[in-house]
């Protein structure tokens, strides 16, 4: 309750205040990047030396093996870190859990595998050069494509089940940087030639004439043709699941930042535009869990929110100046509601994880106002990029 008064009285300064200096930036960058140091040591604390953090919920720390599709955000959150600090402490606790999750760069459960290797392995090398994590990241390419099914022109997500048969989630397409970076960097065309066959099929399936995506394509494998669209953890099949608005634009954005194909910039634009400019959009721009959900006011994602940060600030580098204005700073407003009390935890609260209030899947129940390993990682991610291009 406290926090939803909180949240009331600070609308208005989120949707009117001028945007902050770049002194004033540096100092919120700074300001994050030192509490989330110390906060990730209670993290740290808290979860076995072979299990990976999850989330915290009723005063308990949820931890998970590294098969668990987000065991990747732990280390790279600790990348970012140890970049900004240059904390030998935590170099050291990033390398101890790369140690653990080495093993799934040969996973071919899901399609998941980007999320585990590139987030951490693919921070681990950039901040290093250490050619042992690229290795690690071009193996992991090379079973991230026996997924790829030619008859759907997409990599299967999830395995077959009782309710669908050959899935491809909006997700995916977070996990085509690993194709297109190990290509860029040697390695085979053909990861390349199937991260674009996916992103074209992508564009042409999932999306609806406004930019909204469905989370879930099914198709029938033998004929190639779509048994049907669904949307797995949205409000309901016409639905636009705020999340998966995050994946996508981040999504887009990443393909032409590596192809500099006009369609990929186009379409990453209208999903930009679907976003900002939704009804339902708070003015602190941090979105509810579904942008169509039933009886809102109702629980926001800080993770769709940290994605989408992230992913528009790297949109306003490819764009004409009224354009990156806009991004940037409908980018600045989420980074700033995130470091607020709102989102943010107190120091050594909140199970050692630095935003509260995210969203695994509502529908199912799970993960719901809690802390998400992933919101961590792209907010820490968004301030690193504002760093980067805006100071």
């Amino acid at each position: 309750m406290r926090s939803t008064l909180i949240l009331l009285f600070l609308l208005p300064l989120f949707s009117m205040a001028q945007q902050p200096s770049k002194k004033e930036m540096a100092k919120l960058i700074d300001e994050n990047m030192q509490f989330a140091v110390k906060q990730y040591k209670v993290l740290q604390d808290s979860t076995p030396a072979n299990r990976m953090p999850r989330s915290f919920q009723k005063g308990r720390s949820i931890t998970s093996d590294t098969y668990w599709w987000c065991s990747g955000f732990y280390p790279g959150t600790l990348w970012y870190l140890y970049e900004y600090t240059k904390d030998a402490n935590v170099r050291a606790e990033a390398e101890r859990r790369l140690a653990i999750l080495e093993k799934e760069k040969r996973h071919t459960g899901d399609h998941d595998i980007g999320f585990m290797i590139f987030s951490s392995f693919g921070n681990a090398y950039r901040i290093t050069g250490d050619k042992k994590y690229k290795d690690v990241i071009d193996t992991a390419a090379v079973y991230q494509i026996t997924r790829y099914r030619p008859a759907i022109h997409s990599i299967q997500s999830w395995n077959k089940s009782k309710n669908l048969n050959c899935p491809v989630i909006i997700d995916n397409m977070m996990n085509l940087e690993q194709l297109l970076w190990a290509t860029e960097k040697g390695g085979d065309k053909k990861f390349r030639e199937i991260a674009i066959i996916h992103a074209n099929t992508t564009l042409k399936n999932h999306y609806r004439p406004d930019h909204s995506t469905f989370h879930i394509v099914d198709y029938d494998l033998s004929t190639g043709s779509i048994i049907k669209k669904v949307n797995g953890q949205g409000a309901h099949d016409t639905s636009a699941w705020s999340r998966g608005q995050a994946w996508g634009l981040y999504g887009y954005t990443m393909m032409y930042r590596f192809t500099k194909d006009a369609k990929y910039l186009s379409q990453a634009q209208g999903i930009a535009a679907f976003i900002l400019n939704h009804p339902n959009l708070p003015a602190d721009k941090i979105p509810y869990w579904d942008y169509n959900a039933p009886k809102i006011p109702t629980s926001r994602d800080a993770s769709a929110g940290a994605i989408a940060a992230s992913a528009l600030l790297e949109l306003g580098q490819y764009v004409g100046k009224t354009d990156k204005d806009k991004y940037v700073g409908a980018a600045v407003v989420m980074l700033r509601a995130l470091s607020s009390d709102v989102y943010r935890a107190k120091l050594g609260e909140n199970g050692g994880f630095i935003l509260k209030n995210s969203v695994g899947s509502f529908l199912a129940n799970s993960e719901v106002d809690v802390p998400l390993t992933y919101a961590d990682y792209y907010f820490l991610e968004g301030l690193m990029r504002y760093k980067k291009w805006y100071l």
